[in-house]
């Protein structure tokens, strides 16, 4: 811990999004700056581009926005970029705390701390699996894993005075893989259930699909991305549609568009799939949706299973790595099935259409993933 009272808190994060739309990480740093800023800090956000910035739509107005100016790709030689900046920042504003998300900029981050000696109390954060992320790695740079760099990977977050994860499997594989102590990486749920959450599930929705007589509404929320597989979603509940009247939302936007809506026209279920697009609000249709329901082939906390939860949504998902498993205790709060098994998860979704769990006891679950406890968490690392 710091040995001096902690003033001055930042966040530095490259944000996740895809055509200006935020993704679950930045609703994740927008809830710890607002739970931050209740405590009375200072804070200050730190992002690469003013386009970035416009990723996190509701941090107080009390929340400094830090821009770098300094635009990059997932991709070392481009992102060194962004040490030049961070290092004259760390220099000139001196924050207590820096707390730090993602894999790439945590790499730099320890790298420009050490160059300007600063004596901030770095704490990296860490969304996804270890072994994931260096496939990633591995897709984006040629003969980037090698046994060499992982000695300095592990080198590299040692100099942290933390490293979080937001779940005990993430938490676990990042162990591994660096050849870390068990415990040695601290586990912090992410902020997600808040009033304003809740507050936005009673809004009214303008949907016919959510009018009286309609069909059971199947909902999931993502970006159309490879790593969400709703393709095995879309072909369960082609599958489920033959026996019962049903219809599926899909909400988000991403590259899979196209792929995506071929395949409902070839399974010919045109009439009852929409996929209208992202949301800042989903919250009101998982509080009116029958079940909720992740295909994921990895996560890391998948955010959106614990909206739905607070919603008092019936949950079925994936048994992927890593959160599902986790979030719902072993199928106590939810059903869980095998990755990409089409007739497991159609299975799944008609039990929890016809056998419902109890909704004070999904509701209590979602409890364990308050802001006021993340905030809690960290404010244990440093003060």
């Amino acid at each position: 811990m710091p040995n001096f009272p902690v003033k001055k808190i930042a966040i530095l994060i490259n944000p996740q999004g895809s055509s200006g739309v935020p993704g679950g990480i930045c609703v994740v740093v927008t809830k710890l700056l607002q739970g931050l800023n209740y405590r009375n800090f200072e804070l200050d956000l730190i992002v690469q581009s003013a386009e970035a910035a416009k990723l996190f739509p509701g941090i107080p107005s009390q929340v400094r926005i830090i821009n770098l100016n300094t635009q990059f790709q997932v991709r070392f030689k481009s992102a060194v970029k962004i040490i030049s900046p961070l290092s004259k920042y760390l220099k000139k504003e001196k924050p207590d705390v820096l707390i730090c998300h993602l894999t790439l900029v945590n790499y730099l981050t320890v790298i420009a701390r050490l160059l300007t000696r600063s004596l901030t109390h770095l704490i990296l954060v860490e969304h996804f699996p270890f072994l994931e992320l260096q496939k990633q790695l591995a897709a984006r740079q040629k003969s980037f894993i090698k046994v060499p760099f992982l000695y300095i990977q592990r080198w590299l977050y040692l100099q942290a005075n933390a490293i979080v994860a937001v779940s005990q499997g993430v938490a676990k594989s990042f162990e591994a893989g660096l050849g870390l102590s068990p415990g040695s990486v601290k586990v912090i749920y992410n902020p997600v259930v808040d009033r304003n959450l809740l507050h936005k599930a009673k809004t009214p929705l303008e949907n016919y699909w959510f009018s009286e007589n309609q069909p059971p509404v199947i909902l999931t929320v993502g970006r159309l991305l490879p790593p969400k597989d709703f393709s095995t979603l879309i072909q369960a509940f082609a599958k489920l549609r033959k026996k019962r009247p049903l219809r599926l939302l899909i909400l988000g936007e991403g590259d899979l568009r196209p792929k995506l809506e071929s395949l409902i026209t070839k399974l010919g279920i045109d009439k009852d799939v929409s996929l209208p697009g992202y949301t800042s609000n989903p919250y009101s249709y998982m509080a009116k949706s029958a079940v909720f329901v992740l295909s994921s082939n990895f996560e890391g906390l998948p955010t959106v299973m614990i909206e739905a939860l607070a919603c008092n949504c019936q949950v079925v998902a994936t048994d992927c790595p890593y959160g599902p498993k986790e979030i719902l205790a072993n199928g106590e709060f939810g059903r869980l099935v095998p990755v990409g098994d089409v007739s497991a998860l159609a299975l799944a979704i008609e039990l929890a259409l016809d056998k419902p769990l109890s909704l004070e006891k999904i509701k209590q679950r979602s409890e364990n993933f308050t802001v006021e406890s993340s905030v809690d968490s960290y404010l244990k690392l440093f003060v």
